[in-house]
């Protein structure tokens, strides 16, 4: 599968949570990762979406917050992964920055220069990668 999504994470149904007109589906990814997507029931259905089912999350770059400094504060965002920035590449105005959340699981994210300043981000810095669930697209192969 070819996709403009910089983040692609393979992974198994761990749950489903059923709600009136959206559903809360929780992937396990790489070394026992969770995300979360909030998707349609219709979607649920479509997919083929069952508990144990593979399926695979994508999620954009410009979807990603990284925030430092994250003990003590609570969020009400699901999908919050900690890692440590392992790659940085400012741009004029943007970064690149690509954080390892896992052994062989990197999220990539895209800030402004004025955040990687401000966060103190450089390799080998701790940053937690914040995800709304509504930002995960949810897919299978057919």
């Amino acid at each position: 599968m070819k996709t403009s999504a910089r983040n692609q994470f393979e992974g198994t149904v761990k749950s489903i949570t059923t709600g009136s007109v959206n559903d809360e589906v929780t992937l396990e990814i790489a070394n026992g990762a969770l995300i979360t997507a909030i998707i349609t029931k219709e979607s649920t259905a479509h997919l083929g979406l069952t508990e144990g089912a593979k399926a695979f999350a994508l999620v954009k770059a410009s979807s990603v917050i990284l925030a430092t400094d994250l003990e003590g504060v609570k969020l009400s965002t699901r999908n919050q992964l900690t890692g440590t920035v392992t790659e940085l590449n400012k741009g004029a105005v943007n970064a690149e920055v690509a954080l390892e959340v896992a052994p062989g699981m990197v999220i990539t994210t895209i800030v402004t220069n004025q955040s990687v300043d401000n966060l103190g981000l450089a390799p080998g810095v701790k940053a937690t990668a914040i995800i709304k669930a509504s930002h995960v697209i949810v897919g299978t192969k057919a």
